[in-house]
């Protein structure tokens, strides 16, 4: 079968993830890319032997050629999606569109129906639904084996320095410029948890706030940037500290270091964090996105799910409970502790290449791209577990959360 070809809008941290994970399958081929910034559009176009005449700085100019690859992956800061996926959409390529689907509900909206009218394949990168992890533990809950789900418990442990790094100091610190906490990071989460029930809840409210990255939290003697600051040692945000132990590790230096400087040598890192936004003061910064929230979701037959974002954690796998009539599970990633309420009986279920929790998205980035070029070589969608309709489903909840959040009231969903 000859291999997909694709076309990579977007040539940052994601977007280079998804393109090498194409190529080392074999089964995909990287023929084209946009990206403005130019030290990563030459390194694309370099490592993929993508030609001259393929190579963009606006995606806008892709699109405006006749159709070069079957599918397109697009990257794109979060409020740069709705454009481009239309528009390629259009042009009748098939999407891997990176989440947020969205930043607006309309957008998102505009998307399925333009992957509708094409009758093109779109995939959303909710990639916690294809870890092998999901798959043990969505067919222990399909099996019937704890009866009857009830509730739920879910926690996403953001982790400490993970929030200084993106959410206070970096891409994703303002709504105004990305989007709310909830839907830039943890529509993955709500996503994967109406995968796991089957269908969206009736009702959502939630809480929470930035309660500690704020000017009023600073200890005394904290100073506007790191490398200026008497008290630096004694922090546990510290950019110096998190950014220099980042170097001579090879993973560390792709994420998050390579969001701080293309160049990783010392003397790079120092510059970057005595002028660019990275070498903030975590008390000192523009952000807004919260730190913590819980949202609470009620379904149609009176099963309830609570699940808690927190930045105050280490970075870790996900932690779940599952309650059944006639069962629990216990989950954190890697392992399912099954019990049987009829004989009182625990098994420990152990997921095998479940891989790292910071590394892959537990296995959820290659099963991502296998399954979405399974599916456009094929042309066969079974492989994948949602659409641009199921995408747009789960979107207006994490919508629903917010609005639940900002007004202190319980949200309703109505139909699609």
């Amino acid at each position: 079968m000859p291999a997909v070809t694709l076309a990579l809008v977007g040539a940052g941290l994601r977007g280079q993830t998804y393109a090498r994970l194409a190529h080392a399958t074999g089964a995909g081929q990287v023929v084209a890319v946009a990206e403005p910034d130019p030290v990563r559009r030459t390194a694309a176009a370099e490592e993929f032997g993508i030609p001259p005449h393929q190579v963009y700085d606006d995606w806008s100019d892709l699109a405006g050629r006749a159709r070069l690859a079957d599918a397109a992956i697009i990257a794109t800061q979060d409020r740069q999606h709705t454009e481009p996926a239309i528009r390629l959409a259009d042009a009748g390529y098939h999407l891997l569109l990176e989440k947020p689907m969205a930043t607006e509900e309309h957008e998102a909206a505009a998307i399925a129906a333009a992957a509708e009218r094409n009758k093109i394949m779109l995939v959303v990168c909710h990639v916690l639904r294809y870890t092998p992890y999901t798959g043990v533990l969505k067919s222990l809950v399909d099996s019937g084996r704890i009866g009857r789900l009830i509730s739920v418990e879910h926690l996403e442990p953001v982790g400490w320095w993970h929030q200084a790094h993106s959410f206070v100091r970096g891409h994703w610190r303002s709504t105004a410029t990305s989007s709310p906490m909830l839907l830039a990071k943890a529509c993955h989460d709500i996503d994967w948890l109406v995968h796991l029930f089957g269908r969206p809840p009736r009702r959502v409210s939630s809480f929470g706030s930035l309660t500690h990255f704020r000017a009023d939290a600073a200890p005394p003697g904290a100073a506007p940037r790191c490398l200026d600051c008497t008290i630096e040692h004694t922090c546990p945000y510290s950019a110096k500290r998190l950014y220099l132990n980042c170097l001579g590790d090879a993973e560390s230096e792709f994420w998050p270091l390579s969001a701080v400087t293309d160049t990783p040598t010392e003397e790079a890192v120092l510059e970057a964090l005595r002028t660019g936004p990275y070498g903030r003061c975590v008390y000192a910064c523009d952000n807004d996105a919260v730190d913590h929230q819980v949202v609470s979701m009620e379904f149609d037959d009176g099963a309830t799910c609570s699940f808690t974002m927190s930045a105050f954690t280490p970075m870790e796998h996900r932690r779940t409970r599952l309650h059944g009539t006639h069962g629990f599970l216990d989950g954190d990633g890697t392992t399912i502790r099954l019990v049987d309420f009829l004989t009182g009986s625990q098994e420990l279920v152990h997921v095998p290449t479940a891989g790292a929790a910071a590394g892959g998205h537990a296995g959820g980035d290659e099963g991502l791209i296998a399954a979405f070029l399974e599916a456009v070589a094929t042309g066969d969608a079974a492989a994948l577990t949602s659409d641009a309709a199921a995408s747009l489903a789960t979107h207006r909840v994490v919508w629903a959360a917010e609005q639940a959040r900002l007004t202190g009231s319980v949200i309703t969903l109505g139909p699609l």
